[in-house]
């Protein structure tokens, strides 16, 4: 290893060392968002304890808009010590659509005898941005993340109008409330807050219209920074992404339903949309790389597919902005069937382009993601977008630490990957399902819904992938659990054989431990850990197989396993 590059990793790992006695302070544990641990992750031998931190779980599955499953994205547990803090809910719920009847609150607790006891509960009046429906193609479906962070003796929590609390982590005692909008009950903290190696806070804001929050065009978003001594500092997202199209303008589309196969000839070119203003997404986070660029995510208002990595100088200035789209060329003929087959694009089109508007594929950026830029400790960027013209399975997107795209991995929909550095070079750890959907479109006739059966080439999977620093797979572990189970009222476990293809994983951020043991959830209910080489070390159902609710976990001093299902906290080990 070159001396330039073996400095870039020293730097990488410094940044990191004001946070190694909080033990997982922030999403992805570091500023970098990398979620590495520095200990030794203990086995997943046995449940040390549960705790229900959603009471309305099974309120929320039964909504009709659910589907029976859990759209809802949740905090990372926190810990420091024998401390963890973790969002709990009170209040009422009424149905997805009226969600803020909820109440949010962030609740230290302290290990006593091997369990987690109550120290302080913090009330805050935080409300996530507006419902919209996932037919609309815009807005926030899923239930946003209510997400705190931990900075040296203080807890910084979400609350309304685009405020933040700091708070004591001794008592819960109140310190301050840092109010850039003047509680502006349109003015909404977006997402995840995040902290830099010197304790400052940064996070991301949407203004939207009170009654057409979706539908019409974001009245403002920002990027805020708060220093140590609680003075705030902004930035609109319109004076970072300088040369982005405007809220009048045009985008370009995608071609109709009635032109399908798509693309309608080799050369056709759709009509346009309205762009509407860069914003930030419902729920990501900044990233901070070690010399102190914050890396955020931005989106078009209205057409999703217009999104861009921006990185941002110390002072909230603009350094330069990368797009997302026109990016991704394994579109026909490559992840999809051969051109005039079933699921594949009409005759003759070109190879590699999105069939949906005939040029490279664009990394998308919806709201009912939690995907959070990753920097890596050769600089570099990535960030999990969303693609649907590969069976809506998104891309993992690499760019330069000047901005330049360097090549992506066709997986990324709602992922934070982890990284595991080793060796002189890396590893990145991240999800990797195959979905039995249809290809690109939604029409029988042309994008058969059966997978397995329009392109065998790539059959219905689901991976825990590994990948080297040039996003090439080192290994990857298959989901091959076909029971889903649960706890019937006695207490029993039962299950149910009604998955041939094995299950969805539906962590949106792995934890790897310093050995290189990876810890991910699974759709199936059950918490995995993955040795370095890509066997299984340890497997633990939790409570019960749950589509959705996407959760991230993360480790304590100790090691002990700290990870969610159905709502539940749950504490697992087994190394004492």
């Amino acid at each position: 290893m070159n001396i330039r590059r073996s400095l870039l990793f020293t730097v990488f790992l410094l940044a990191g060392l004001p946070g190694w006695s909080q033990d997982w302070p922030q999403w992805g544990r570091t500023p970098q968002h990398t979620g590495a641990a520095k200990v030794s992750g203990q086995h997943a031998e046995a449940m040390l304890d549960d705790l229900v931190y959603d009471p309305f779980v099974e309120a929320e599955k039964a909504d009709p808009d659910a589907g029976g499953d859990l759209p809802v994205h949740y905090q990372v547990p926190l810990t420091d010590g024998d401390d963890v803090y973790m969002e709990f809910k009170t209040g009422v719920f009424t149905n997805l659509r009226a969600r803020n009847s909820q109440i949010w609150n962030e609740k230290k607790l302290h290990r006593v005898h091997g369990r987690l006891a109550e120290v302080w509960s913090f009330e805050s009046d935080w409300k996530p941005l507006p419902y919209s429906s996932p037919v609309t193609g815009r807005g926030a479906y899923t239930e946003p993340t209510f997400h705190a962070i931990l900075v040296g003796s203080y807890v910084y929590i979400p609350g309304f109008g685009g405020s933040i609390y700091k708070v004591a982590k001794s008592d819960g005692r109140l310190l301050a409330r840092i109010d850039p909008f003047l509680l502006d009950p349109d003015t909404y903290v977006a997402g995840m807050l995040a902290a830099d190696a010197a304790g400052n806070i940064y996070y991301n804001v949407l203004k939207v219209d009170h009654d057409s929050p979706w539908d019409v065009n974001a009245l403002a978003s920002y990027l805020v920074k708060v220093s140590p001594d609680n003075t705030a500092k902004t930035a609109t997202i319109a004076s970072l992404t300088p040369g982005a199209p405007g809220g009048a303008d045009q985008c370009l589309g995608f071609f109709r339903s009635a032109d399908l196969p798509w693309p309608p000839s080799p050369d056709a070119v759709p009509g346009t949309v309205t762009c509407g203003s860069q914003r930030v997404p419902a729920s990501s986070a900044p990233a901070i790389a070690p010399d102190g660029t914050i890396y955020i995510i931005t989106v078009a208002h209205l057409w999703d597919r217009e999104a861009y990595l921006v990185a941002v100088n110390p002072d909230l200035t603009p350094k330069w902005t990368a797009s997302l789209a026109n990016r991704l060329f394994d579109g026909c003929n490559v992840t999809l069937p051969p051109n005039g087959t079933p699921g594949g694009c009409r005759a003759g089109s070109h190879t590699g382009v999105d069939p949906s508007q005939n040029r490279g594929g664009s990394g998308r950026v919806l709201d009912s993601s939690s995907s959070v830029p990753v920097v890596l400790p050769d600089g570099s960027i990535l960030y999990g977008a969303f693609t649907r013209y590969n069976y809506e399975e998104g891309h993992l997107m690499k760019f330069s630490p000047s901005g330049q795209f360097l090549t992506s991995y066709p997986f990324g929909w709602d992922d934070t990957p982890a990284v595991f550095v080793h060796d002189g070079t890396y590893s990145i750890i991240t999800k990797d399902n195959h979905y039995n959907l249809s290809s690109y479109c939604f029409s029988e006739q042309f994008c058969p819904s059966d997978r397995n059966a329009s392109n065998p080439a790539s059959p219905e999977a689901y991976y825990i992938t590994q990948l080297n620093s040039n996003l090439e797979p080192e290994w990857r572990f298959q989901s091959t659990n076909t029971q889903s189970c649960s706890h019937d009222p006695q207490g029993h476990v039962v299950c149910n054989s009604d998955h041939p293809t094995g299950f969805e994983w539906c962590v949106n951020a792995p934890a790897v431990d310093r050995h290189g043991n990876v810890f991910v959830n699974s759709e199936d209910g059950g918490l995995y850990v993955i040795r370095p080489n890509g066997t299984l070390r340890d497997h633990l159902f939790l409570d019960s197989a749950l589509g959705s609710a996407y959760t991230p976990l993360s480790l304590t001093k100790d090691g002990r396993i700290l990870t969610q299902n159905n709502g539940h906290l749950f504490v697992a080990g087994g190394d004492d």
